[in-house]
């Protein structure tokens, strides 16, 4: 299952589970849209892999599978 992490590892914008600006890479490496179009060019920094639309779980499942509330900033994918 999905971890749904709650930020971007390049800027440590919020992306809650409803977000639909998170991407992921196979991985589950999280970043927003800005972050991945603008520095990322569509790559994982750090997998290499493509950054992809996060599916979101509906609400109702959050419930018993909540998101992760563990937060991974990166500030250095962005230098």
């Amino acid at each position: 299952m999905l971890e749904l992490r709650p930020n971007c590892e390049c800027c440590d914008k919020d992306l809650p589970p409803e977000s639909t600006e998170a991407l992921i890479c196979s991985f589950e490496c999280t970043f927003c849209v800005t972050c991945a179009d603008n520095i990322l060019a569509g790559v994982c920094p750090n997998c290499g892999g493509e950054l992809v639309r996060r599916p979101r779980r509906p609400a109702n499942k959050l419930v018993n599978n909540p998101a992760s509330i563990t937060r991974i900033f990166k500030p250095q994918v962005s230098a």
